[in-house]
C-alpha cells in the first residue's frame, strides 16, 4: 500500500520536477498528470465566495475552475465534507535567507568603526544595502517550507533582513522543488528598516542616526544618478536607483516608528508598506491618517508573570493593558478601515492566536483576504495567487472544518497542485484509542509519547504493542503468547487506516480512532482559543499609567482671587484674575467675568507662568548618535510621547522644554522644542514657527575622555577648535559651489552640474547665516572662549552655553558676545572639569547682564526646577522675581519663545501653573498645570487617577490569573527577582552600573 501512495505521489509530482523545460534530464522522465477533482466538500475560491455543491478541478498545477460535473479522466479527491480554501500568501518572511552577521559590539568601547570594511563597490555606509537582491542569495530550505506550509502558507515574499536599505525581496513558493521551479518572481519590494543591521560603522547608533541616513542616501542617488563620467562607482545607489519605483516596505517597531516611517516616506516622496508593531490600536486614529498598508502580525504577548502577590507591582501598566488589548488589533485596524496583510512573521502560536484575534471581532472574510488576496495584491500577484479563481496557482489549503472554527485545523496544504500533509495533522496525538482489526472488536490502547518517541499500552491480558511512527506513517506490531498481529497505517482524512494481519494470521483492514485526548493533549493544543465576557479595558492616552481617557481639550477658564506672578513690569499682582480663552491669555486684572468660563478659585494660590527648560532628554527615543558632525540628524525624529517623565514634569509646574541631542560629538543634532501635552503624539507635541537649534559640545565627552580606546577625531581640546574651523570653512565652500551654480542663466543650470546636496552642510549654513542657534554644552573658561572666539571668526554668534560652570570668570566676555547662560544652581565636583564650579555662578552672570537661565538635564530635578531657581536667592542674594525668571521667562528668551511664553501677559499662550503656595518654596506644590489652556495635569484629578490605576491594575492581574492565556503561557517580560537571591551589595553594584550605563548614553548626568 506504500508503495502505491508513494507511485501516486510520483505521479502528481513529475511534470513539477520537469519544469524546467530547458534543463537536460539524466533518463527517461514521465511527464504525465493524471488531473484531480475535488468534491463532496465546501470550495471557498475567495474570501466571501463559498460553494457547497461543485468541484474543483486542479490541472498542471493550476486551477481549472468549479464545475457541476467531474469531465472524465480526473482522478477525485473525497473531501468528505472539508474544507477549501486559498493558499496562505506571507508578505513578510526571510525563508531561504541566509543567517545575519552579529551587529558590532557595545558602541561605547572602542575602538571605533569609522568606514566601510567592505571590500566591494558598495556605499559608503554598510548600513545601505541596495544592492542586495534576495534571490541572489535564496536556497530552498525543505524544513523551513515544511513549518510554512504546516500554517497553510504556500507563497512567500522573503527579503534579507539586514541593513536600514535592505535591497530587494523575492517571492517563493513552500515547495520543495529545484531553486529555479519555486522562485516566482524576483525583484518585487524594496525594504527598509531603523535598523542598522550588521553594520560595524560608528555611524548611525540611533534611530535619528538612521533617519538622517535614509534621507542623505536618497539625495546621493538623485546626485549621482546625473553625474557622467560618474566620479566613482556605487553598486548600492545605482541598484537604489534601478528599484526605486518598487513598492517600498518600512519595518517599523511600533505605532510611533509607524508615524515615522510614514514621515520619512512623505519626505523622499514615497508611501512605504508599514511593518507594524501590533500597537496600531493604541493611536489607530495616527495610523490611519499615514494611509499606510500595514503588515501584521499576531504574535500576541504573554501573559506578564503575576502570580506571587509580592512582585505583582513589578509588571507595568501598559505591559497588563496591552496583553488585553493586543488581540483586538486586528479587529480595530480593519473595522477602522485601515489595510493590513497578516504575516506570520516571529509568530509561535500562530493559527491559536489567529482565531483568536477573530473571536476578539477580526471578520472572518476580512482575515482570510489580509492572509491571500491583499498580500497577492501587493505583489502584483493576484493573477497566480490569492485566490481559487480559474487560472491560478493550485495552491490551497484542505481543512477539517471552518478555517477559523476553534476546532478545526488544516489536513494538507497543496502547492502546484502536488498535496503536503501538514505535520500537525499527521501527527499522532497522545490519548485513548479504539483498534480494530477487521470485524474484531476494538481494543483499547493508550499512547503517550516521550520526546519524539511513541509508548502503547493496551488493556490487561490483551498483549505489547509497539509503534514505529514516520510522519504520516505508522507501523504497529502487538505480540500476545506465541502470536503476533501487524499493520501498516497511513492518515486519511483525519484518521489512521491501513491492512495488515490480525493474530489469527488474516489479513484484514486495520482502524485506529482516537476514543479520547489524554490531559497531556488537551494542555498542548495550540488551537484553544479563549472567552472575554468582562470585555476589553478602555485606551488611555498615552498608553501608560497616568495616561487619560480622554486628551485634555483646551477649555476657557477664569482664575480668580490668585497672587499672579506676572514676570512683566507690573510685577506680582494682588488677588487677580487671569482669564483663559482659546489657548492665550485673554485679560489679567480683578473682578473679570466670563459667563462661558469655568472657574478656579485661586484665593490663597499662586499662579504663575509654566516652567521652562531650556536642557533637557527627557521624551526621547535616543539621545546620542556617534558621528563627530552628527548636525543632520534631528531630535524631533524621535520624540517619545509615551515618557512618563512628561507627566511628572508637569506635575513640577513644567509646561515647555528644549530636547537637546547628547553631548557625544562637538556637533550634535538639531534640536526639538516642545510643549508638554500628555496624551498628544510626538508631531502634536512640538512648537510649531519656532527658530531651529543645535546642539554643540566641549570638553571631556567630545575628546572621549572616558574611553581610553576611541581613535576618533579629535582627541583633544585643542583638536575640538580645528574641528569646528574645518567644518566651518567646509560649509562656506559649499554655500560657494551653490551659489556659484544658482548665479549660472537658467539655462545652463543642469542636473549634472548642480553640486551634492549634503545634510550636515545644509546645517552649518544655516547656522552661518544665522538661520539655526547654537547651544554648547560647556565647563572650562578656555573652551569657553575659543568656542566664542570661532563663532566671531565665521561672523556668527553662540546663542546659549549650557552648563557653563566656569560662566563667572567669563560672563563679561559672554555679555559682550551676546550669548546667554543656561546653568545648574548648585552642582560641582561630579567630574574633573567642574571641579570649579560655585553656587553663586547663576547670579555673577545675571550680575554681568547676561540672560540666564537654571536648566536640569535631568528627569528628576525637572520636577523641581522652581527649587533650583530659588537656590540664587541664598547664593548670591537674586530678587525673588529674578529668581522665578531663571526659570520661565529667560529660557524663553533663549529659546526665542518670549514673545509666546515666559510671563503672564494678554496675548501669550496660556501656559500657567497654580501654585499650593509660595513658587519658590519647598513646600510649595504644583496644583493645576495649564497648557495652551488645556488643564493637562491637575492634582485632584491625580488622586483619583491613582485610584483608578491601582483598580485597572487589580482587574488585569485578576484576569490574567484566570485566563487560559495566562495560565499556558507565562512570559518572561516582567519576570520578578528571586528573593532568596537578592544581595543588597549585589544588587546595588548592578544597579549603579544600569544607572552609569544608562547616564552614558542619555546624557542625563551633568554631561
Amino acid at each position: 500500500m506504500r508503495q502505491v501512495i508513494l507511485l501516486l505521489i510520483v505521479a502528481v509530482s513529475a511534470p513539477l520536477w520537469a519544469g524546467m523545460e530547458t534543463r537536460t534530464d539524466n533518463g527517461i522522465q514521465d511527464q504525465r498528470l493524471r488531473p484531480i477533482a475535488l468534491t463532496n466538500g465546501t470550495i471557498v475560491t475567495a474570501a466571501g465566495r463559498v460553494t457547497n455543491d461543485q468541484h474543483l478541478l486542479i490541472k498542471d498545477g493550476r486551477v481549472q475552475g468549479l464545475t457541476s460535473e467531474i469531465p472524465s479522466g480526473y482522478q477525485i479527491v473525497d473531501l468528505d465534507g472539508g474544507y477549501v480554501y486559498p493558499g496562505l500568501v506571507d508578505f513578510y518572511s526571510h525563508y531561504g535567507m541566509p543567517k545575519v552577521g552579529k551587529t558590532a559590539a557595545n558602541r561605547w568601547s572602542g575602538p571605533e568603526t569609522l568606514n566601510s570594511t567592505s571590500d566591494t563597490a558598495t556605499n559608503a555606509n554598510e548600513a545601505i544595502k541596495s544592492h542586495v537582491n534576495a534571490a541572489d542569495l535564496f536556497s530552498v530550505d525543505t524544513s523551513g517550507a515544511e513549518a510554512l506550509r504546516n500554517l497553510g502558507i504556500t507563497s512567500v515574499l522573503s527579503f534579507h533582513p539586514d541593513g536600514v536599505a535592505r535591497g530587494t525581496s523575492m517571492v517563493s513558493l513552500t515547495a520543495d522543488l529545484p531553486v529555479n521551479e519555486v522562485v516566482l518572481k524576483n525583484r518585487v519590494t524594496t525594504q527598509y528598516s531603523f535598523d542598522k543591521g550588521s553594520s560595524k560603522q560608528y555611524f548611525p547608533v540611533s534611530r535619528m542616526g538612521v533617519v538622517s541616513l535614509l534621507r542623505q542616501t536618497d539625495m546621493d542617488a538623485e546626485w549621482y544618478s546625473h553625474q557622467s563620467p560618474k566620479p566613482f562607482t556605487d553598486i548600492s545607489l545605482e541598484a537604489y536607483l534601478a528599484t526605486k519605483n518598487l513598492p517600498k516596505v518600512m519595518s517599523a517597531f511600533d505605532w510611533k516608528t509607524v508615524l515615522l516611517g510614514d514621515k520619512v516616506g512623505d519626505e523622499l516622496g514615497h508611501q512605504f508598506i508599514i511593518r507594524s508593531g501590533g500597537d496600531d490600536y493604541q493611536r489607530l486614529d495616527a495610523v490611519k491618517e499615514t494611509g499606510a498598508t500595514l503588515v501584521i502580525d499576531v504574535n500576541f504577548p504573554n501573559a506578564p508573570e503575576v502570580s506571587d502577590p509580592a512582585f505583582a507591582d513589578y509588571v507595568h501598566l501598559r505591559q497588563l493593558k496591552h496583553w488585553e488589548l493586543a488581540p483586538y488589533n486586528p479587529a480595530r485596524l480593519a473595522q477602522a478601515g485601515v489595510p493590513f496583510v497578516i504575516t506570520s512573521d516571529e509568530t509561535k502560536h500562530f493559527w491559536k492566536n489567529l482565531k483568536l484575534a477573530v473571536e476578539k471581532g477580526l471578520d472572518e472574510d476580512a482575515a482570510l483576504r489580509a492572509l491571500t488576496e491583499a498580500p497577492a495584491q501587493l505583489m502584483s500577484l493576484e493573477t497566480q495567487l490569492g485566490t481559487l479563481d480559474e487560472g491560478r496557482l493550485a495552491n490551497f489549503i484542505v481543512t477539517n472544518g471552518p478555517l477559523f472554527a476553534k476546532d478545526s485545523h488544516i489536513q494538507s496544504t497543496w502547492v502546484l497542485g502536488e498535496k503536503h500533509l501538514v505535520a500537525e495533522a499527521a501527527q499522532l496525538r497522545t490519548g485513548i484509542y479504539s483498534l480494530a482489526f477487521g470485524q474484531d472488536d476494538g481494543l483499547e490502547v493508550e499512547i503517550s509519547q516521550i520526546g519524539k518517541k511513541y509508548r502503547a499500552k493496551l488493556g490487561e491480558d490483551q498483549g505489547k504493542m509497539t509503534l514505529d511512527v514516520v510522519d504520516d506513517y505508522l507501523n504497529l506490531v502487538i505480540t500476545r503468547e506465541n502470536e503476533i498481529a501487524q499493520a501498516a497505517l497511513w492518515l486519511i482524512d483525519g484518521e489512521w487506516k491501513g491492512a495488515g494481519q490480525n493474530l489469527s494470521g488474516t489479513s484484514v483492514e486495520v482502524l485506529l480512532s482516537k476514543v479520547e485526548a489524554s490531559d497531556q493533549q488537551a494542555d498542548e493544543d495550540t488551537d484553544e482559543v479563549t472567552s472575554d465576557a468582562s470585555g476589553p479595558g478602555k485606551l488611555i492616552f498615552p498608553f501608560v499609567a497616568h495616561g487619560y481617557e480622554a486628551i485634555p481639550e483646551v477649555e476657557t477658564l477664569l482664575i480668580k482671587n490668585a497672587t499672579v506672578w506676572t514676570n512683566e513690569a507690573v510685577g506680582v499682582l494682588e488677588q487677580a484674575d487671569v482669564l483663559i480663552k482659546d489657548g492665550k491669555i485673554s485679560k489679567v486684572g480683578t473682578e473679570l467675568e466670563n459667563s462661558g468660563a469655568r472657574v478656579i478659585d485661586g484665593s490663597g494660590l499662586h499662579l504663575t507662568p509654566g516652567i521652562i527648560d531650556e536642557h533637557s532628554h527627557i521624551a526621547l527615543d535616543g539621545v546620542n548618535d556617534l558621528a563627530t558632525n552628527s548636525s543632520m540628524v534631528r531630535m524631533a525624529d524621535v520624540v517619545d510621547s509615551e515618557d512618563v517623565g512628561i507627566y511628572r514634569a508637569l506635575a513640577g509646574g513644567v509646561t515647555a522644554a528644549q530636547l537637546l541631542h547628547g553631548s557625544a560629538n562637538p556637533i550634535g543634532g538639531q534640536s526639538a522644542l516642545i510643549k508638554l501635552r500628555w496624551g498628544q503624539t510626538p508631531e502634536q507635541m512640538q512648537i510649531q514657527g519656532v527658530d531651529a537649534f543645535i546642539k554643540f559640545a566641549l570638553g571631556e565627552n567630545v575628546k572621549r575622555s572616558s574611553n581610553k580606546q576611541s581613535t576618533r577625531f579629535p582627541q583633544t581640546r585643542m583638536g575640538v577648535e580645528q574641528f569646528y574651523i574645518d567644518s566651518f570653512n567646509e560649509a562656506r565652500l559649499y554655500e560657494s559651489e551653490w551659489q556659484a551654480y544658482n548665479d549660472l542663466p537658467r539655462r545652463k543650470r543642469t542636473e549634472a552640474a548642480k553640486p551634492r546636496k549634503d545634510l550636515r552642510m545644509d546645517t552649518l549654513v544655516e547656522i552661518l547665516n544665522g538661520d539655526r542657534f547654537v547651544t554648547s554644552h560647556s565647563y572650562v573658561q578656555s573652551e569657553i572662549n575659543m568656542l566664542m572666539k570661532v563663532a566671531e571668526q565665521f561672523d556668527f554668534r553662540i546663542n546659549t552655553f549650557t552648563h557653563i560652570l566656569e560662566g563667572y570668570k567669563v560672563a563679561d566676555k559672554m555679555a559682550a558676545h551676546g550669548v546667554g547662560g543656561s546653568t545648574f544652581s548648585d552642582w560641582w565636583a561630579y567630574k574633573w572639569e567642574v571641579r570649579y564650579a560655585i553656587p553663586y555662578n547663576a547670579a555673577l552672570m545675571s550680575q554681568a547682564g547676561v540672560v540666564t537661565a537654571i536648566n536640569s538635564d535631568d528627569a528628576e530635578m525637572l520636577r523641581r526646577l522652581n527649587q533650583e531657581a530659588a537656590k540664587s536667592i541664598r547664593h548670591g542674594g537674586m530678587s525673588e522675581q529674578d529668581a522665578l525668571k531663571m526659570v520661565t521667562l529667560n529660557p524663553a528668551k533663549l529659546l526665542h519663545l518670549d514673545d509666546r511664553m515666559g510671563s503672564i501677559v494678554e496675548g501669550k499662550d496660556a501656559d500657567v501653573v497654580l501654585w499650593s503656595g509660595h513658587p519658590l518654596s519647598v513646600y510649595s506644590k504644583a496644583i493645576t498645570t495649564i497648557v495652551d489652556g488645556a488643564v493637562y495635569f491637575d492634582r485632584e484629578r491625580d488622586a483619583e487617577l491613582q485610584a483608578s490605576i491601582q483598580q485597572e491594575r487589580r482587574r488585569l492581574v485578576q484576569k490574567v490569573l484566570v485566563d487560559d492565556r495566562g495560565g499556558k503561557n507565562k512570559g518572561s517580560e516582567s519576570a520578578p527577582p528571586d528573593p532568596a537571591k537578592l544581595n543588597y551589595n549585589h544588587d546595588m553594584l548592578h544597579l549603579l552600573v544600569d544607572q552609569v550605563s544608562e547616564q552614558l548614553e542619555s546624557e542625563v548626568h551633568h554631561d
